[in-house]
C-alpha cells in the first residue's frame, strides 16, 4: 500500500493567484528589467515567490477542498 505524505496546514489557492504570478512575473521581466533593473529583479522575484506557493497549494493542498469549488459554482448557476 502506498502511502501519500501531506504538509500540514496548506492553504487551497485559488487559479487567479497562478494566473497573478505568471503575468506578474513576465511583465517585470520583460518590461521592468531593462528599465530598472533592481525594481524589476525585486518584482520578478515576489512572482516567482507566488508562483512557487501556487504550486506547492495545487500539489499539496487538501483534496476535500478541491471538491467544493464544483458545487459553489453550480449554486450560483441557479
Amino acid at each position: 500500500m502506498a502511502k501519500t505524505t501531506q504538509m500540514p496546514n496548506v492553504a487551497p489557492l485559488k487559479s487567479g493567484f497562478m494566473l497573478t504570478s505568471i503575468v506578474g512575473f513576465l511583465i517585470s521581466a520583460i518590461y521592468m528589467f531593462p528599465r530598472t533593473p533592481s525594481w524589476g529583479f525585486t518584482f520578478a522575484i515576489f512572482f516567482a515567490a507566488m508562483f512557487v506557493a501556487s504550486m506547492i497549494s495545487m500539489t499539496y493542498g487538501p483534496e476535500e477542498a478541491m471538491l467544493h469549488v464544483g458545487h459553489i459554482r453550480e449554486r450560483k448557476k441557479k
